[in-house]
């Protein structure tokens, strides 16, 4: 059976798990880490189809941006890197908990007052790199709009806010490296947030970063939101279902 389109997508991105495909008759571990592609080459039988090899050897070269914004959007969504396409790991409950409130509570503010605009998974590509934070917040006069006034589709531009949780098993560093991306592009501020430990870092822009660990620690935010205030027990207490 030839490598497939599919395939190859899974190929290039990886899922973090380990899964079993069959290549003509020959079957073979396809054990993608989270940030590292197998060297299938090596697993291929002799007598693998030279189109095949091709295709594999193809995946495994570094592609540009351009390529990258043309491939299909996966679930959960890939980000590209320097020169490499890592996909993020699926949210989870205690994730996906923070995620949401973190939307509803900023808009709450932001929007009713057209000060910012919060939005969960978003796309912003920007200074070589295309990422996807888990809470992406824009200042009124940054957001794109379409020729009808609505919101646009493409964001190419760093958010004003950008917050980050930390999913089990995920790289601290990576989402760290996120972070400071978009504070080196103008950024205002960023947050890591890590559930597990109930620990909140945050990243002001041209200061040094802030851990907050006391549930009343108030958190730091950015200028242009200025009636919004929290404090750490608030933001952890959202894990308890009907704390809103």
């Amino acid at each position: 059976m030839p490598i497939t389109q599919e395939l190859a997508r899974l190929l290039v991105l990886g899922t973090g798990d380990r899964t079993r495909y069959s290549l003509e008759s020959f079957e073979f571990d396809y054990c993608t880490k989270s940030d590292e592609i197998c060297n299938i080459l090596e697993l291929l039988p002799q007598h693998t189809s030279t189109g095949d090899r091709d295709m594999v050897q193809a995946l495994q070269k570094t592609i540009t941006l351009d390529e990258f914004l043309q491939l299909p959007e996966t679930k959960p969504a890939s980000e590209y890197i320097n020169g490499a396409i890592l996909q993020k790991p699926m949210p989870k409950g205690k994730h996906s908990k923070l995620q949401a409130r973190l939307v509803t509570v900023a808009n709450e503010i932001g929007e009713k007052q057209q000060i910012a605009l919060a939005l969960p998974e978003l796309r912003c590509t920007f200074g070589g790199r295309s990422i996807v934070p888990d809470v992406a917040i824009f200042v009124w006069n940054r957001i794109p709009l379409d020729a009808d006034g609505e919101i646009a589709n493409t964001f190419n531009a760093h958010p004003d806010w950008t917050i980050e949780i930390l999913s089990p098993g995920q790289s601290q560093t990576k989402v760290t490296n996120n972070i400071l991306h978009c504070l080196n592009a103008g950024c205002q501020m960023g947050w890591l947030l890590d559930p597990d430990e109930k620990n909140i870092l945050a990243y002001p822009a041209k200061q040094q970063p802030i851990s907050l660990q006391e549930p009343t620690d108030i958190l730091p935010l950015p200028e242009f939101m200025p009636e919004m205030q929290l404090t750490l027990g608030e933001v952890f207490g959202w894990l308890k279902p009907g704390n809103i």
